[in-house]
């Protein structure tokens, strides 16, 4: 982010040459960001983008910066970040917009990207690729990043932005939190996870069939676990000592925040088989959170909840 030509800072790591040139469609826009079309040629602040309308955003960056937000319906990951991504934006008020790109829905892009995790975050800036940021972040975290590239875009004379019209009544038409709920939320942008978590189980306790509340629940716990843990450390740790649960726990929690589903359940079903019988039960657990996480139906959930059913019989 600090060099100031925007094509240097991923020169040869992304190719976009391939989607430059094709007949170009408008991006549909989603309900998160639906809006008049403004001067810049934005459909709204937040918009899906295909691999047919890619090139129109392309050209959209030579006026304003572009956050692209490569997600899956299946990532529990995106579906943490997704939301912050278009809080942060929404409050940039135009400086900045953000196109969803689905990767199952939009192979090209994905590969142009080359998304070998996901969620994926890249900014565009005068029609060039600039590395944001991998995998769930917290809050701050993306705003520092999106005011670096603000001023990265400055440097390169990208100082458009979007006309910002009906943003109080859409924002006025979005049904209200239930209390606990909002004060969960009101706790993860604070940082502070525990009161987060309380909420939640609060919810829970109330309504057991409450679904957001479970996958808050389980999001913000992971959140808390992966906080202040260094990735390169932990691996270390995880590899002197292969049979050490804590140890290997960080390392498939770090995995799964940032993507990596299959490289976290590969871990934890390694150290399930080869652990003592006795002393599986906290592996399973954990394998069983964040199952959940990911999904039940997402394919490798189906999986690896194959795998260790094979392994316990």
């Amino acid at each position: 982010m600090t060099d100031p030509t925007p094509s240097a800072v991923l020169r040869g790591a992304v190719d976009l040459s391939s989607l430059r040139n094709r007949p170009a469609q408008a991006p549909a826009s989603s309900a998160a960001g639906a809006g008049p079309t403004g001067a810049a040629g934005a459909p709204g602040l937040v918009f899906d983008v295909t691999d047919q309308s890619f090139p129109q955003v392309l050209e959209l960056s030579r006026t304003v910066p572009v956050v692209v937000d490569l997600w899956a319906e299946w990532c529990g990951p995106c579906k943490q970040l997704s939301p912050v991504l278009e809080k942060v934006v929404t409050e940039l008020g135009g400086r900045v917009v953000l196109a969803k790109v689905d990767v199952d829905a939009n192979p090209q892009l994905a590969q142009a990207f080359r998304a070998q995790s996901i969620p994926l975050v890249v900014g565009l800036v005068a029609g060039q690729p600039v590395p944001l940021f991998t995998g769930a972040v917290p809050e701050q975290q993306v705003r520092e990043v999106l005011s670096q590239l603000l001023q990265l875009a400055a440097q390169n004379g990208v100082t458009g932005s979007v006309p910002v019209e009906g943003g109080d009544a859409a924002a006025s038409a979005e049904p209200e939190l239930p209390p606990l709920h909002a004060e969960a939320y009101a706790a993860i942008e604070a940082g502070d996870y525990d009161r987060a978590i309380a909420a939640y189980q609060q919810a829970l306790s109330e309504n057991g069939r409450d679904e957001d509340a479970r996958s808050g629940l389980a999001q913000v716990t992971l959140l808390k676990r992966v906080q202040g843990l260094d990735l390169a450390a932990a691996r270390q740790a995880a590899a002197e000592r292969p049979l050490d649960v804590s140890a290997q726990f960080d390392v498939a929690d770090l995995d799964l925040s940032g993507g990596h589903v299959e490289d976290a359940f590969g871990r934890l079903l390694e150290l399930f088989a080869a652990l003592p019988s006795d002393e599986r039960a906290p592996v399973r657990e954990r394998l069983l959170e964040l199952f959940a996480l990911v999904g039940d139906a997402d394919p490798r959930v189906i999986a690896a909840r194959s795998r260790l059913a094979s392994l316990l019989f």
